[in-house]
């Protein structure tokens, strides 16, 4: 087994990634935009307006441009790609609009969340709505391995939300089950996104495995940082009110580790704002002072830089060309966002 090297921290290292990215897969982006965007037809009128409203809403799209660039690197050389990255993006979509239900969020990639304007009952609806186009598409394609890679990571991302319930709020939490939620709400479907993308090409178990690997290992590092972000973030950069989680009672990286480093009082303090949900002014800059003087975010954001190192290596088997740098520099650009 290698050794590990964690990515270096220079924050301005792959800034440009998303952008180069987008450049190489835009042609395919577009048909997957206009896919979309066919797919969100219905006769029952809230249908589209809704759908519409989170999809048009912005974002980056990594999921969808990650199934493209897994295609490319392998030298996929027909058109099926363009509906599984759509299907990867309307799963997205439909797991957005459910996460702002359960955890009542005013705010979606900085806009108004679709609850606020339609309700809770409308946004599950449409959520199940774009699922079942998305299922639509990978029928469509033909794969039945594509498809039930696809549909087990749906039925593991719901199992990471129910999960999520269950550690919210929850003191006890550790590392490990953090992390298992990681796994099943945000890397299982980063995975899934990747690896279809060698499916279809048919290509050897060994590039499935490792373009998995690499979309399995971005998605933490990508979620460990979004963690540590809404401690020490800006709304712009993360599309929703900082502190939310701090709010909702979540039990992320950068709180169990602040717990089991605190002192006695300090515990106290977390278990009045998180179990309790008993919060005053000031105790969000209080939870972020404890934070900073335990080194957790650091140590969060650490963590990051490590399954960031993974996933790079993951790409060691594909020959050297621009989609696999890219791929490289778009984990420098997930794990070195500003914060």
């Amino acid at each position: 087994m290698g050794v590990v090297v964690p990515l270096e921290s220079d924050r301005g290292e792959g800034s440009d990634a998303v952008e180069r990215l987008t450049e190489l897969v835009g042609a395919d982006m577009d048909r997957v935009t206009d896919l979309i965007l066919s797919r969100l037809a219905s006769q029952v009128e809230m249908v589209p307006e809704l759908a519409g409203h989170i999809v048009e809403s912005g974002g980056k799209r990594l999921r969808p441009m990650m199934t493209l660039a897994a295609a490319s690197i392998v030298g996929y050389q027909g058109t099926d790609h363009v509906k599984l990255a759509a299907a990867v993006e309307l799963m997205h979509t439909a797991t957005l609009l459910h996460d702002d239900v359960v955890d009542e969020s005013d705010l979606r990639r900085g806009k108004e969340a679709a609850r606020k304007i339609w309700g809770n009952q409308a946004s599950v609806l449409v959520g199940d709505f774009l699922l079942g186009r998305a299922f639509k598409m990978m029928v469509e394609v033909g794969s039945l391995k594509a498809l039930d890679i696809l549909s087990t990571s749906a039925c593991v991302i719901a199992e990471g939300e129910v999960l999520q319930l269950a550690t919210t709020k929850d003191t006890r939490t550790t590392e490990d089950a953090y992390l298992q939620v990681v796994n099943a709400k945000t890397a299982a479907l980063f995975a899934a996104a990747t690896e279809v993308g060698a499916v279809i090409a048919d290509r050897p178990d060994s590039e499935q495995a490792a373009l998995s690997s690499y979309g399995r290992n971005l998605g933490i590092a990508f979620q460990l940082v979004d963690d540590a972000l809404d401690y020490s973030g800006r709304q712009a950069t993360l599309g929703k009110t900082v502190g939310d989680d701090f709010r909702e009672g979540k039990l992320t990286l950068p709180v169990v580790l602040a717990y089991r480093r605190g002192t006695a009082d300090e515990r106290q303090f977390w278990e009045r704002t998180l179990r309790d949900g008993d919060q005053n002014d000031g105790d969000m800059e209080q939870a972020i002072a404890i934070m900073e003087s335990h080194g957790c975010l650091d140590d969060t954001i650490g963590r990051a830089r490590h399954y960031g190192a993974i996933a790079c290596d993951a790409l060691a088997i594909f020959p050297e060309s621009d989609m696999r740098d890219v791929l490289i520099s778009l984990v420098h650009f997930c794990v070195n966002r500003s914060y």
